[in-house]
């Protein structure tokens, strides 16, 4: 059973992965755009408003980068410090509790994000393919010795 779990475990990464960072996309497109569905308010934002369009901009180019698993682990770390500056600055005030001040899904973000920092994209994820031609042009250039004899 221990390596079914083993040989699993980075596909089991890769979907955490893929819907943490789609369902962080989803909250930047609906504050930029309206879509899937419009924002609380029915109000959209702009990309240059303080601080909803950052924000927004930073889920948006975060969730896209934690989706295809390009830049992972700083993207993640990124979007998981936006979402604890958005919990003590938005939800905080109304409640010491995420039960208190509406901001569960907040922190549920910002601690899954925080530990796609630490375990990484898992399979399926561009950063992989990046590390594996990188590792297989340093084998390439090292160099290699042909007609040495050995003592």
């Amino acid at each position: 059973m221990k390596n079914i779990s083993s040989a699993a475990a980075p596909w089991g990464i890769a979907a955490f992965r893929i819907v943490v960072g789609f369902l962080f996309l989803c909250h930047g497109l609906s504050t930029l755009t309206g879509w899937p569905v419009a924002p609380w308010g029915g109000n959209t934002s702009s990309w240059t408003d303080w601080p909803g369009g950052w924000a927004a901009t930073i889920e948006l180019v975060a969730g896209t980068l934690i989706i295809i698993g390009l830049g992972t682990r700083a993207a993640a770390f990124i979007a998981s410090g936006s979402m604890a500056v958005a919990y003590f600055w938005k939800h905080q005030p109304d409640g010491l509790l995420p039960i208190q001040n509406e901001g569960d899904s907040v922190v549920l973000f910002c601690w899954s994000l925080l530990l796609l920092v630490f375990i990484g994209p898992g399979a399926a994820a561009l950063d992989n393919l990046r590390r594996a031609k990188t590792t297989s042009s340093e084998v390439a250039d090292e160099p290699v010795a042909v007609g040495t004899s050995s003592p």
